[in-house]
């Protein structure tokens, strides 16, 4: 979901991080973020920690996520990164900043205490963060990021736009969702909307039913080259989209927009279902706070194996392994996701807390979005990712098949033929 940052970067951090003089210890632990959204509610929280604990937490909001992105590299290059930070980037840069000395290991913070503080948080969350025995990235097994909120991408419904089209329950199959959406369309309601015109969103989606359709062993066995996107299973995932266009369940244009013009869309309820993320809780309130709607997940297609959906970490931090107030900022953490402060976060931003036990206290929308973590997935925990330029492919070729410029069966050969091409490059 964020620019990728360069490898030559990667590799300019690993050479350069600790060619400066280390600060000296003290009272003070500093933090940068790039969340607009919680900048205000951090703030407040770090003053609360001053008062209760003598420890000054200064927070530096750098935005965009870009932006704040370049600001880390160069921090890192320089080795002046903050005492605590986020890495927004894919797992394999993770590792490179972890293999730099610029990440401390975690575990046995975590698991101190009966694993008091692992247990305390979604596992899903600490998943992303975590590093298993035997990882490609030859990392030291362990939890190396601390997860602030928890999100997931389910689908959501309008409630006042369904009840025009007198649907009482949400669809609990694809069969159903397409019986729903064609009522919607028969009194004059867009059935759906969602940001496709980002690729990730469109990997996601179609993800969903390739784990529902095949179950995740044949979806992985296809990254690793063993099973042909030519396959039968997978021209049914591929037909999902030509059947969604030819029944008119899309909204116009829906290939070319953008997540942010989605969510305006539902907002003003210009579209009765959605595909999104909980992050669209705070967005929607933002836009029409007297929006009711409510959220289920992806209508499966098949019995045979379940409906994964995306989720996992929203946001997290490191501690800098060379930080001279790594206690400090690692008791910092600790507290910042305890139920007390995972409440204030949850109620004031509208995001989903990291802390199982402050769902308690969370909104019906925001709870209903967390029924859905256990039955998620990412590619961030995955035994093997699909190869960009294929995953493009397939992605761009679900583009094609919903503005009719192919069929199914064609975009299956087309992507083949990358998977084909990238795996004769990485064999020579």
């Amino acid at each position: 979901m964020h620019k990728l940052l360069t490898l030559c970067s990667c590799l300019i951090l690993v050479v350069f991080a600790g060619c400066s003089q280390p600060p000296q210890p003290s009272n003070k632990i500093l933090l940068w973020h790039w969340m607009t959204d919680r900048d205000g509610t951090f703030q407040k929280l770090a003053q609360q920690y001053q008062k209760e604990t003598g420890v000054e937490v200064t927070i530096q909001l750098f935005a965009p996520s870009d932006s704040y992105s370049q600001k880390i590299i160069a921090a890192a290059q320089a080795n002046v990164l903050p005492d605590i930070y986020g890495i927004l980037d894919k797992k394999f840069i993770v590792a490179d900043f972890i293999k730099a000395g610029l990440v401390t290991d975690l575990t046995d913070e975590m698991n101190a205490n009966d694993t008091a503080w692992a247990k305390s948080l979604f596992d899903k969350a600490l998943a992303d963060n975590r590093f298993e025995a035997g990882n490609t990235y030859g990392i030291k097994p362990g939890i190396y990021g601390v997860p602030i909120d928890v999100t997931n991408e389910q689908m959501l419904y309008n409630k006042k736009l369904l009840a025009k089209a007198g649907i009482t329950t949400v669809p609990r199959t694809y069969k159903e969702f397409i019986m729903d959406s064609q009522a919607l369309k028969r009194v004059g309601i867009t059935p759906f909307v969602s940001g496709w015109g980002e690729l990730w969103m469109l990997n996601c989606f179609s993800s969903n039913y390739a784990f529902n359709i095949m179950g995740e062993e044949k979806v992985f066995a296809t990254y690793r080259g063993q099973v042909k996107y030519t396959d039968p299973d997978w021209i049914k995932v591929l037909k999902i989209f030509a059947d969604l266009r030819d029944k008119g369940v899309l909204i116009d244009g829906i290939v070319t927009k953008g997540n942010k013009y989605a969510e305006q869309d539902f907002a003003l309820e210009r579209a009765a279902f959605a595909f999104n993320g909980s992050w669209c809780v705070n967005v929607y309130h933002d836009m029409n706070p007297n929006l009711d709607y409510g959220v289920f997940s992806p209508a499966p297609i098949s019995t045979e194996y379940p409906l994964k959906i995306w989720g996992g970490a929203g946001s997290s931090f490191v501690v800098n392994a060379g930080s001279p107030n790594k206690d400090k900022a690692i008791a910092f953490l600790k507290w910042l996701t305890a139920k007390k402060q995972q409440v204030v976060l949850a109620r004031e931003t509208n995001n989903l807390p990291s802390n199982r036990e402050a769902l308690s206290a969370v909104s019906v929308i925001l709870a209903e979005f967390s029924m859905g973590m256990d039955q998620s997935t990412h590619p961030s925990i995955w035994p093997v990712n699909e190869d960009p330029l294929v995953l493009e492919a397939f992605e761009k070729g679900i583009q094609a098949i919903i503005i009719g410029e192919k069929t199914p069966e064609q975009v299956g050969q087309d992507v083949q033929k990358v998977k084909d091409r990238q795996m004769a490059a990485k064999r020579n």
